[in-house]
């Protein structure tokens, strides 16, 4: 039983102190979509290490290639689920396996907020400048995956709010702002599972890289290049 080439498994990680129940919405969307192939991760909040978080969500993505047949997968990301299928992405080899990472509210750049323990080791690597972040920003030439990311100008986690964006000159990188959607509503929000399966069928030639704000479907606001992005209100 093997998957179109177009639509892979796709594999869900939630985000600090939350767990794969938040994405049950989403599986459901998903599903009425035709992808019946999902995956919901856990990993432990005792898990005090994005890299080692990251070394098993390849093992879990080795696993469901093996099981399905498919050679690569798309993941969705929630705040550091993000980060860790980045980190996977780009400095595991993870390209080779994942061909789309949708990030919500991700913090690719560091936050500044306190959330809850910000003495906890994997809230720390989520500081504007962890040693965790500054690999990320390590050159990643010829890297195979596509990122979207989805920010919202109302995700209090996030400071500067942009820090949601992704900005790497090596990876091909779409930006997707929301709007009126707070951080623990980006999974379970109607207009950003419709959003996400829209990425998820979007299968875009190999190219450079490219990014862009995308606060106009049509026109990056900021930068005045289009940028074939979506905007989701």
């Amino acid at each position: 039983r093997l998957p179109t080439r177009t639509s892979p498994p796709v594999v869900l990680l939630h985000g600090f102190i939350d767990n794969r129940s938040v994405f049950l919405f989403l599986r459901r969307s998903l599903a009425q979509h035709g992808r019946h192939q999902v995956e919901s991760l856990n990993y432990s909040p005792l898990t005090c290490d994005i890299r080692t978080a990251a070394e098993l969500l390849g093992r879990h993505i080795e696993e469901i290639c093996e099981r399905t047949g498919s050679e690569r997968v798309d993941v969705v990301g929630h705040s550091l689920g993000g980060l860790i299928a980045r980190y996977y992405v780009q400095r595991l080899g993870g390209d080779l396996r994942v061909r789309t990472l949708v990030t919500l509210g991700t913090p690719h750049a560091g936050t500044r907020v306190v959330p809850l323990a910000n003495a906890h080791p994997i809230v720390r690597q989520m500081r504007p400048g962890s040693a965790v972040l500054e690999e990320l920003n390590r050159p990643c030439p010829g890297c195979r995956t596509q990122f979207v990311s989805f920010w919202s100008d109302l995700d209090r986690v996030m400071d500067p709010l942009e820090t949601a964006c992704l900005d790497h000159p090596d990876l091909t990188v779409q930006n997707v702002r929301v709007s009126g959607i707070g951080h623990l509503a980006l999974p379970v929000h109607p207009a950003v599972a419709t959003g996400i399966r829209q990425a998820l069928d979007t299968t875009e030639p190999e190219a450079g890289p490219t990014t862009g704000s995308t606060a106009d479907p049509e026109t990056d606001s900021q930068t005045g290049k289009r940028a074939g992005g979506l905007t989701v209100a």
